[in-house]
């Protein structure tokens, strides 16, 4: 039996581009320890995913909707997690952080996002 290589076609579906960028330790010139941001990796196709859960909680009658938001990329790549991760769509810049492990596949992988806040 033949596998299909799906990496392929779905990189073309991958319109969006991504970025990571690490809070790393470095030494200052003055020999103090410091961190700055650090890109790891850039301008790497991707396609961001958002859907929308609904759920109703026990105690309250009205629907709360949740948004989960998904990024799809090659499977071998590997985010630090605690990295930003830095999405370009439509002209548009959104500024995210991994929230868990991701679910790796063939041809991707996808984890899950949560907007990102400051470095921890």
């Amino acid at each position: 039996m033949m596998l299909l290589n799906t990496k392929p076609i779905l990189k073309r579906l991958w319109t969006d581009k991504f970025t990571v960028v690490e809070y790393q330790e470095r030494i200052k010139p003055n020999g103090a320890t410091g961190h700055q941001e650090v890109i790891v990796l850039e301008n790497e196709p991707c396609k961001l995913s958002f859907s929308t859960l609904k759920e109703t909680a026990q105690e309250e009658m009205t629907a709360t909707a949740p948004q989960v938001i998904k990024l799809f990329f090659d499977n071998l790549i590997e985010i630090k997690a605690g990295s930003k991760i830095i999405v370009q769509r439509d002209g548009r810049t959104f500024e995210y952080s991994q929230s868990g492990k991701p679910g790796i596949f063939t041809g991707h992988q996808e984890i899950v996002l949560v907007p990102f806040t400051d470095w921890a």
